[in-house]
């Protein structure tokens, strides 16, 4: 009821615990909470959780379900949230509706963001700040030696920073001012009692508005630290580039992948696409182009599931696309690239091109938590895949590089090596050579005629027209959503329709043929 319910001390198989030993008790759940996150976090649950953080339509099409990674993120949360309440409750031998109140809840929040979200150690140290630091403001005397030593730390940290040309004095002068001020204000202030409350939420309010990454993400950045990757095992290699996509190459069925039928994709009044009908034959190329807006990544977005057609059928290896969703989708062997890069950026390449490998993994978190056996040969197969993956585009000198950091045909091409971790049998690149050099372009090229080479069907949509032209087996073309024309290179690029599309006017005999867009 509302006056709460009084609880007995907790006993021990039998033996009532005294405070001491309860607290080895609570030590003990601690240190294993601990290694459960830690592994859970440098797992395939833990990158399917980062990858959601960092891209949701890029997780769901890697066949990582958002709703179902949601509820496993929630679940999880809450059974240590429901482990650390119980231990509270006993420890206090009283429990009441207004024990976990709503300024817990924000208590908890602001211990992660002060401490760092992307760190154990921030979340422990946030949460050490928010219980400790309301006690050091009652004792002036602590409060000045603290601050104090703030101060030297965060100038120190500052001038490390600004000489390894990690940051600039200006974006250092606000921390160190404000640590010395914090400081000086120490020395001045006779007694807390009048303060504390203001102090206690002007660090608060700095700390989540200044240190974004936290303090733990704040030193790491000043300090030029870097957060600790998973090690390649250097006696792992990686498996030949050819097996590495080889699962993906042995497919039966019909002549067609792949077939749209009547496709209407409407918003309001505006007809995305208007009565498309598409044939992809098997273990070819085939290009999908047309003018800006004229509906290309819609049709791809349709194809994904990440839009669900107005009406007409789509049907792929015998079944139909339509209301399925992106990862069921992505499962059944459609892969894809995005016209924007789509990649997680603080995760290594080989964890990206992981992510995709997320299906070949049977283990649950009980397995994750106690290192099984098959997880460690679920994992170590992932690494050795993903490697193989990896040299398969080239990037396998690469692996542990964060791939915010890599240059952009090189992300182009490692969005590439993540769809071919799904092992399709239909690949769908939306624009791969938007933005390239000539030499990428140039090695992109190669590498998608080595998927075609490996049976894998692709569908290529491409403003380069001398790279549709000297690739695509058949060619479709787009023009305010509808299919103006369809055939061999040669002959679409001949067609008077598609020559007016792209040049916007009556073409005549002296008309070019379309150029890049």
């Amino acid at each position: 009821g509302p006056m709460g319910i009084k609880l007995e001390k907790p006993s021990l198989f039998g033996h009532k615990l005294d405070e001491r030993e309860f607290y080895w008790v609570v030590v003990v759940l601690m240190v294993l909470a601990l290694i459960v996150v830690h592994r859970v976090l440098r797992s395939h649950l833990g990158r399917a959780f980062e990858a959601l953080r960092g891209s949701p339509v890029a997780s769901d099409c890697m066949g990582v379900s958002v709703y179902r990674y949601k509820v496993y993120a929630f679940l999880i949360s809450a059974g240590f949230a429901g482990l650390a309440g119980s231990l509270y409750a006993y420890s206090e031998q009283y429990i009441s509706p207004n024990s976990y109140n709503f300024e817990l809840t924000v208590l908890f929040l602001l211990a992660v963001i002060m401490g760092g979200r992307k760190s154990r150690i921030g979340s422990m140290i946030g949460a050490a700040i928010i219980v400790l630091l309301p006690k050091l403001l009652d004792d002036v005397e602590l409060f000045r030696y603290v601050s104090v030593a703030l101060a030297v730390v965060v100038m120190v940290s500052a001038v490390v920073a600004v000489r390894r040309q990690r940051s600039t004095p200006a974006q250092m002068a606000i921390p160190v001012v404000g640590s010395i001020a914090l400081a000086g204000l120490a020395f001045w202030l006779q007694t807390m009692t009048d303060w504390r409350l203001s102090i206690f939420g002007v660090i608060m309010l700095f700390v989540v508005y200044y240190l974004q990454d936290g303090i733990v993400g704040f030193v790491r950045n000043a300090l030029n630290l870097r957060r600790p990757k998973p090690q390649i095992d250097v006696a792992v290699e990686g498996a030949p580039p050819s097996d590495a996509v080889a699962r993906a190459a042995d497919a039966g069925g019909s002549d067609e992948v792949l077939t749209a039928s009547g496709v209407l994709m409407q918003f309001g009044g505006l007809k995305a696409l208007n009565n498309v009908d598409l044939r992809i034959r098997r273990g070819t190329i085939h290009g999908l182009i047309g003018p800006n807006g004229s509906g290309k990544s819609t049709m791809m977005n349709v194809l994904t599931g990440i839009y669900v057609p107005t009406a007409g059928s789509l049907t792929f290896a015998g079944r139909s696309l339509v209301g399925r969703t992106s990862s069921d989708i992505a499962l059944s062997g459609i892969a894809r690239t995005f016209q924007n890069v789509q990649l997680f950026g603080e995760m290594t390449a080989l964890q990206n091109v992981q992510v995709g490998l997320h299906h070949s993994f049977a283990s649950n978190l009980l397995d994750v938590s106690l290192h099984t056996p098959r997880y460690r040969r679920e994992s170590a197969d992932a690494v050795k895949r993903g490697l193989g993956l990896l040299q398969f585009v080239g990037l396998d000198a690469l692996a542990e590089e964060e791939a915010r950091n890599l240059p952009y045909g090189k992300q182009r091409l490692l969005e590439i090596a993540r769809a071919l971790a799904l092992d399709p049998q239909l690949l769908l690149l939306d624009e791969p050579a938007a933005g390239l050099t000539a030499p990428d372009i140039k090695e992109l090229i190669a590498i998608i005629r080595k998927i075609r080479d490996h049976g894998i069907t692709v569908i290529l949509i491409e403003h380069h027209m001398d790279v549709v032209m000297s690739m695509c087996d058949t060619v479709s073309v787009l023009d305010f959503g509808q299919k103006i024309a369809e055939g061999v290179p040669a002959v679409v690029q001949a067609d008077e329709k598609v020559i007016e599309a792209y040049l916007g006017g009556q073409a005549d005999d002296s008309a070019a043929s379309p150029q890049p867009a």
